[in-house]
């Protein structure tokens, strides 16, 4: 059980935070952002890259250049289950997940666009107090990722886009938590893990311009088969326990879930509006499994149910232009969470959530333009006791995420 205690969730966690739970934000395009999300029926920047590769020979300039950054201002709430009074918050960090994306459309064969993308849309950091009840599940963690995409699209006539892209995922993390055992000075031990993983997947795309005014967008993210191998985990424990938690390596894998998106667009006057869905196939994700290079009656390998189920995201979103410079963004969407009754643990606090989207674009030049966002999501309170763990509790989230990025073209 110790061993559960001190590697089943982390390694969970990390993974989680790759694609989904937790409280990651998809933040992949700033006028996207202001606009609940949306952007797999709609074409409207060089981040159709990643919403839809089909949209991007859509782009009415020959070459597109943007980039943006976005910060992450999480809250989350551990209030322990009746008659208990004791409540924690973690500890407030700011993440800075950030896009770049560039679209070329060749000048000499005009069907074809070649782009690339660049961005960290999974990434944050989460710390609890050191000497907070769930010690020994979590004190501290670090997640950062980056996703290298080169995309290819092409115009096969005046309505119809197809794109594919190439997606190679890499990421190092850090984690801390406590090991509960104490050294001659009462004191608890430290577990510390790192570790970098890799993995390869594709995102393919259809788009479809019907009328002047309607737009529609098929795309497909495939599952990314992410690996870590030789991570570090490291103790800091009594000399009497040392032998029982050595220095040691792990490895371990999981295929992180396809996400299938559908969406709409329908511009009227000076307005545009946007729906999209997304499809998640979490079930693919049943059981984690941990290898120890070095094993101990106190260390063994780790093979756990976790039982995930689809979900899905629903969005929408809307555009009005109030001049020839100035553009208001709007939009909200409900976002469901994978993790089922029984497997909710403090690293990922996961809650079906509301997310409230705003924002404005500016075109300050012909070439230049610059979109701000602000994204608020209220995380639904839930209570619940983890299987493996017993350890119970209500939690509650919000987030508040400004965002800004600028826009080249010519």
């Amino acid at each position: 059980m110790l061993t559960r205690v001190l590697f089943f969730s982390p390694i969970l966690f990390f993974f989680s935070m790759l694609h989904a739970g937790g409280f990651q934000i998809n933040a992949q395009g700033q006028r996207q952002l202001g606009m609940g999300h949306t952007g797999t029926g709609l074409c409207l920047d060089a981040s159709s890259l990643f919403f839809n590769p089909g949209a991007m020979g859509f782009i009415d300039k020959r070459f597109v250049f943007s980039g943006g950054t976005t910060l992450l201002f999480p809250r989350v709430v551990y209030q322990e289950p009746s008659p208990g009074i004791y409540s924690e918050s973690m500890v407030h960090n700011v993440g800075t997940p950030f896009t770049i994306y560039a679209n070329w459309n060749s000048e000499k064969v005009s069907a074809l666009s070649i782009g690339i993308g660049i961005y960290t849309p999974f990434g944050s950091r989460a710390q609890w107090p050191d000497d907070w009840k769930g010690q020994f599940l979590i004190r501290e963690i670090n997640l950062k990722t980056i996703f290298i995409q080169p995309t290819v699209s092409w115009q096969i006539n005046e309505c119809i886009g197809l794109g594919l892209g190439f997606v190679y995922a890499t990421g190092s993390f850090g984690l801390r938590k406590g090991v509960p055992v104490q050294n001659a000075s009462a004191e608890y031990g430290e577990g510390k893990l790192s570790g970098a993983a890799k993995g390869v997947g594709f995102n393919a795309g259809i788009y479809f311009k019907a009328k002047e005014n309607w737009s529609a967008g098929l795309s497909y993210r495939s599952s990314v088969n992410v690996e870590v191998k030789n991570g570090e985990a490291q103790f800091t424990v009594a000399p009497s326990l040392a032998e029982y938690f050595p220095a040691t390596t792990f490895s371990t894998a999981i295929k992180l879930p396809a996400v299938l998106s559908g969406g709409l667009g329908y511009s009227i006057s000076k307005w545009k509006f946007a729906a999209d869905i997304n499809v998640i196939g979490w079930s693919t994700y049943d059981t984690l499994r941990i290898d120890f290079e070095t094993n101990t009656d106190k260390l063994a390998d780790i093979n756990d149910p976790r039982c995930y189920k689809d979900v899905f995201i629903v969005r929408a979103g809307a555009q009005f232009q109030i001049t020839d410079h100035i553009e208001l963004l709007a939009g909200a969407y409900y976002d469901a969470s994978p993790v089922k009754d029984g497997y909710l643990t403090p690293e990922t606090p996961d809650a079906n959530r509301l997310g409230f989207t705003c924002g404005t674009a500016i075109h300050f030049l012909e070439k230049f333009s610059a979109a701000v966002s602000l994204l608020y999501i209220e995380g639904l309170k839930r209570t619940d006791t983890n299987i493996a763990t017993g350890f119970s509790g209500t939690y509650k989230s919000k987030v508040i995420a400004p965002s800004f990025g600028i826009q080249y073209k010519f």
